[in-house]
């Protein structure tokens, strides 16, 4: 069997079912056995149901032949991360306390690339209510870096991370509620978008909560965002549809105001490796027409223990609501970052969602005067595999999210496009933001990005 079709793009895949070099079914058989062979060491999906995909692989098959293909992501493999409703599948989040509640409808987003013919064969994993950014997990154990198994895949998109790197077909869409899918992204060197708040429908809108792609390839995030970047009346914070697609034929970088920091103001101090790669990344900016400015950081640790605290209150209200026997279930760092949450009075807890807003205020105020903001998207490289953050201090705010979370909270888009490695070879990300309902510049730069910065596709070491 030809196994390479599993790494194929999504263009490549429509190009070669149009000229019948292959099918649906080759392709998703191809993925099976990708599978079947990385699953035992990356462990990445939490469910699977490929008798149901061949039933849809095949139907999609003859609509190729039959010259009717239903859009562009006709007869590709897609996964979804478990906390989006696939019908009749249970949704743990990530978590051993209790049975999976069973999805009883499909998520908009399932609903969208169901009705595009795509062939959607499972679900991913996440670690504990999606509060680490790492693949460990109660329910799941540990899911590893498809490209050195000893690394994070970074979370809480972990699942989705480790499917696209370890080319489980080429579009997997996660979450993202303060950087959980440009984490991966950074992490295991893919091509992600966390899109304007409500661009993206979802069944269950959040503050700061987004859905978007996780892929090798910008082409593929696009893709899939001309798919699932669509209103739809269940989400009552849904975006208007956009007025063009999300593929920007024409983009020109010169004459572009483009900001650049690495320093974030708070958090981790900033790996010099990763920083280095982001300033190389500006330079080529500015060498190709664009302007190029530094910034001063516009988050401070207040604004980061305050999302933070508000977070751990919003957990421990699903702790609290445990019984004694499955509260022992949960992932003991996450227990021990709900517990923090028990005391807080309501008073601190409407202080720090004032403390979101003035965070959404100054990442607005700060970037209003740019076209995009270049930073690194995380401030360090991928950390081991079983650690459940990038330090293992449940009593510390999250101190790896500074550059991402802000995006989150001000509503902005950002994508995450591979920058370069490290001396040791990890890989490193570089985070786009741009203003607010600017998907398709984001995506339309990110993809410059990649032609431009010509960084070497990272190599997986299993499933190859």
């Amino acid at each position: 069997m030809d196994t390479t079709l599993a790494d194929a793009s999504a263009a490549e895949l429509r190009a070669a079912y149009a000229a019948g070099r292959t099918d649906p079914v080759a392709v998703l058989d191809a993925v099976k056995e990708r599978v079947e062979t990385c699953e035992p060491t990356i462990n990445a999906l939490w469910h699977t149901d490929f008798d149901a995909a061949r039933q849809a692989a095949e139907a999609s098959a003859a609509r190729w032949q039959a010259g009717t293909p239903l859009s562009d992501l006709e007869g590709v493999p897609v996964t979804i991360k478990e906390n989006i409703a696939w019908a009749g599948v249970g949704m743990p989040g990530g978590h051993n306390a209790g049975e999976p509640t069973v999805a009883e409808e499909n998520a908009p987003i399932t609903d969208r690339l169901l009705e595009a013919g795509a062939v959607l064969f499972g679900s991913t994993v996440m670690p504990d209510w999606g509060m680490l950014s790492s693949g460990v997990s109660s329910r799941h154990g540990i899911t590893r870096s498809p490209l050195n198994p000893e690394l994070t895949t970074g979370g809480s998109s972990s699942g989705a991370g480790a499917a696209a790197a370890a080319g489980y077909g080429p579009i997997h869409i996660g979450s993202d509620i303060g950087g959980s899918i440009r984490l991966p992204g950074t992490w295991l060197g893919l091509a992600t978008l966390k899109p304007s708040f409500g661009r993206v429908p979802l069944s269950v809108p959040y503050l700061g909560r987004c859905a978007g792609p996780l892929a090798w390839r910008v082409s593929d995030v696009i893709d899939a965002m001309e798919v699932i970047g669509r209103p739809d009346d269940r989400d009552y914070s849904q975006l208007p549809a956009t007025d063009a697609g999300y593929r920007d034929e024409n983009f020109d970088v010169t004459g572009l105001k483009v900001a650049v920091h690495t320093d974030a103001g708070c958090g981790s101090d900033t790996d010099p490796e990763v920083a280095a790669a982001v300033d190389a990344a500006a330079a080529v900016l500015e060498s190709a027409g664009a302007t190029i400015e530094r910034i001063t950081p516009f988050m401070d640790q207040d604004l980061l223990v305050d999302v933070d605290r508000f977070w751990r209150v919003r957990s421990w209200a699903d702790f609290k609501a445990l019984d004694d026997a499955d509260r022992r279930k949960i992932l003991p760092y996450v227990a021990q970052w709900c517990w923090a949450g028990e005391d807080i009075s309501a008073t601190e807890l409407l202080r720090c969602y004032h403390s979101i807003q003035e965070m959404r205020r100054r990442t607005v105020e700060a970037t209003a005067g740019y076209d995009f903001v270049l930073s690194p998207v995380a401030p360090m490289a991928a950390f081991p595999a079983d650690w459940p953050m990038p330090f293992n201090d449940a009593t510390q705010p999250m101190q790896h999210i500074s550059f991402t979370v802000p995006y989150n909270m001000s509503e902005q888009p950002a994508s995450s496009v591979p920058a370069g490695y490290t001396a040791d070879g990890r890989t490193i990300g570089l985070q786009v933001a741009g203003r607010r309902f600017d998907d398709r510049g984001v995506l339309a730069l990110s993809e410059w990005f990649e032609s431009a910065l010509e960084v070497p596709t990272a190599s997986r070491t299993v499933g190859v």
